[in-house]
């Protein structure tokens, strides 16, 4: 994929709206403030392609960004306590609608704060994906946070944590440092290929 050739194009705040499923599409899953925005961002080598917000839990909606030949969907994050039960059932039906569509799902991308450990939220979702058979990978964000032997520690502790979930690969990624970066493309890449020969 040509990731300089992205742009926004919209939020879509319930299910019903999304676009028509036309292309291959990979998802971006991750608890508030995890740091998915500035993944997308760092994969695509755009600074503001999708908006980075201080404050967790600011995105409530879907949005679909064209990447290529490609979506690539950033889904709302999860895992803040300071919403109403109105936006929590808005967000069950955004995410629940937008897997139960039958989209061409090449892949998801479930980022995870590698300093710590998977939160109860972060594991509620790895169940969800295991359950629903989600192909997925995992992108261990913040890694510039970490010593390089830290690093190592991290990475290895995640492949175990996350293998039972039936995760595919996890990659270490700083959005800051351009760790993993490239890695993941490829993995993007190949996963692109085998969902668009289905389409």
């Amino acid at each position: 994929m040509n990731y300089q050739r992205s742009e926004f194009q919209a939020s879509y705040g319930i299910s019903s709206q999304l676009p028509a499923p036309d292309r291959p599409e990979f998802a971006f899953s991750g608890r508030s403030n995890v740091g998915k925005s500035s993944l997308i961002n760092k994969l695509c080598n755009r600074k503001n392609l999708a908006r980075v917000s201080s404050t967790p839990g600011k995105t409530a909606t879907i949005n679909f960004y064209r990447v290529d030949t490609a979506y690539f969907v950033d889904l709302p994050g999860y895992g803040f306590a300071r919403v109403s039960d109105a936006d929590r059932a808005r967000w069950d039906e955004l995410i629940n609608g937008y897997f139960e569509a039958g989209r061409p799902l090449a892949l998801l991308v479930q980022l995870l704060d590698c300093r710590h450990d998977p939160s109860a939220d972060d594991r509620q979702m790895l169940d969800y994906l295991h359950y629903h058979g989600i192909p997925f990978v995992v992108a261990l964000t913040k890694a510039d946070k970490l010593k390089k032997a830290q690093q190592q520690a991290a990475e290895a502790r995640f492949r175990e944590l996350c293998a039972p979930y039936g995760c595919r690969q996890v990659f270490l990624t700083s959005a800051e440092k351009g760790t993993g970066i490239d890695a993941l493309r490829a993995c993007l890449d190949a996963a692109v290929g085998e969902t668009a020969d289905g389409l």
